[in-house]
Parts: C-alpha cells; structure tokens; sequence
C-alpha cells in the first residue's frame, strides 16, 4: 500500500515509517519539523519507497494513498504549551484535512490520540467508556481538548459520510528519538542522569505513571489499523505503573550515574494517576505489550548517550 503519516519525522513517526517500511508499503512522511527531527528518518532517506514531504497539516494537501496515520500534533507539555494555538489547530484543523482526505479517496484513516483525553481521571485504571475530568481553560487544555475535539470530528466523520476510521489513545511511551528537550520524565531523567545533574521530581513523586515502550505501540497500532472489528478509540499502552521517583532511581541505577534526586512543586493540572485498562486491546487486537520497563529503558539510554556524545 501507499500511506501517509503526518508527523512522520517525529518520534513516533519515525518508528512507524520503518516498520511500515519493513513490511514493504511506500511511505510518505509529512512534517514541518516544529518537533520532528531529519535525524530521525535519515536512514530511510535513501529507501526508493519513502518520501519525504515538507508541509503543515493545517494547510490543506492533496496526495494519492491507501492509508493515512494522522500523528502530527507536539506531544510533550513543553512543546504543546509554547504555542497553545498552534497546539490546537492542529488537532483540529490537521483531523479535519485528514478526513476530507480520506473522504476523497475512500482510504482509512488513524488518528493518535491520547490518554490525557482522560484529564485528571477519578476512574482508574481508565477505560475506553470513561468519558474524563479534564480542565477546558487549563495550561494543557490546547493539547487534551484539542484531542477530544478530534476524536468528536473522527467520530462524525464516520457516523456521517462513511468515513473508515481508527482512533487509538496513546499513553506514556518512550524509547529511542525522543527530544532531549521535550519535557517528559523519561527523556529528562535520563539526560540529566547521563549529565550527571540533579534529578527534577515534582512534588513527592508519588504520581504515577505507565510506560510502553515505541516497538510495542508501533505493533498496537498495526493491529488496529488493519483489523474490522472496531473503529476504536482502543487504549494502547502498558498497564505496569511505576511512581515518578521509582522511575528516577532506575534511571540513577541503569545509568551509573551520581545525580541526586531534588523535589519541585507539582506543575498546575499534572495527573496524579494514569493507568491504561487494555483490556480491549488483548479481546480484539490479541495485543499486549512485550517489552518491560527494565529492557526498554537500555535502548533508550544507549541511545541519548550517543546523541549527547555527538553534541558534546
């Protein structure tokens, strides 16, 4: 198949664009390159079947494919926030450019969305039917109700006018072509580790957190996108949850490193608890995630050592 990613060159996307590569579809990545990185699709530069386009979601485009993966959107808190309208169009009018796409072309479209769709849950762990406590003027309600708004749009998108759709709702993820600067525990903890500075935890660290590592949602969303049984949303991500500070001192251990670990105010509207109830994932995707904390977390290290070893 041919098939478009929007946000191809970011972390995500870049996984995707391999794997799909791998199963031997033509691939064209779009990106502005607001948080994605050339670094990340440089090896599949030189690939006959993937193509690179240089383009904003948010203006409208043209392109011939069987499928289309809408990821384009800043993910990370600090990114999001820099431009909080920007954030917001996106959402919405990239969903919509993808839909009226999709409508033209009869193909099927994903949209990546996302746990924060569930706020500051009072369920836990979260499932699909949970509706969500979420802050609609908030500092994160550019990026959380510019999801929902997406999902809404999928979602008539397909009552309406037939529109093939897929929604997944991603929750933490991590593993190699992540930012260094985008602000999520991970990526921080283990630059500051791997600098040897002291460890930002914000308030006690008691807030907990579910870790999926890129290789296993890049699999859940494969199996999404090619199954019949449901349009979605579907919870991809690992149950397993882990406080903030158990996540630092693994970190502080894996790396060798000597930093300490200090204590900063919790930033406004930061959930206390997210946890991914899969359990519609393992009954309709037979999918589960593989890879434990332990395992990922050496890639990913492995891999911001060479990056900041390149930069020194």
């Amino acid at each position: 198949m041919r098939i478009l990613i929007t946000g191809g060159a970011g972390f995500l996307g870049s996984h995707l664009s391999q794997r799909l590569l791998n199963e031997g579809h033509e691939v064209i990545c779009m990106d502005n390159f607001f948080t994605g990185r050339k670094r990340n699709i440089l090896p599949l530069l030189q690939n006959p079947h993937f193509e690179l386009m240089r383009h904003d979601v948010t203006d409208p485009f043209k392109v011939e494919v069987d499928q289309i993966y809408n990821l384009a959107c800043p993910a990370s808190p600090v990114h999001y926030q820099y431009n909080a309208i920007k954030t917001i169009k996106t959402s919405v009018m990239g969903a919509i450019n993808c839909l009226g796409l999709a409508k033209r072309l009869g193909a099927r479209v994903f949209q990546a969305s996302t746990s924060e769709v569930y706020g500051d849950p009072s369920v836990h762990p979260q499932p699909e039917g949970y509706w969500g406590h979420v802050n609609p003027i908030g500092i994160r309600s550019c990026y959380d109700e510019g999801k929902r708004c997406a999902e809404t749009l999928f979602m008539d998108y397909h009552r309406q006018n037939g529109v093939d759709i897929r929604i997944v709702r991603i929750f933490n993820t991590y593993g190699p072509n992540m930012c260094p600067d985008d602000g999520r525990v991970v990526s921080n903890f283990i630059v500051q580790a791997l600098q040897g500075k002291d460890i930002t935890v914000y308030g006690e660290g008691q807030q907990t957190r579910s870790f999926c590592y890129c290789d296993d949602l890049i699999e859940g969303f494969i199996r999404l996108m090619n199954q019949d049984q449901t349009t979605g949303p579907i919870n991809i991500g690992n149950p397993g949850e882990f406080t903030i500070l158990e996540l630092a001192e693994k970190v502080i251990q894996m790396t060798g490193s000597s930093s300490k670990i200090v204590h900063e105010p919790l930033p406004s509207d930061d959930p206390k608890q997210r946890q991914p109830d899969i359990t519609e994932a393992r009954k309709l995707l037979g999918w589960e995630p593989t890879v434990s904390l332990d395992q990922g977390l050496k890639p990913t290290i492995a891999y911001f050592d060479r990056l900041l070893s390149e930069e020194a």
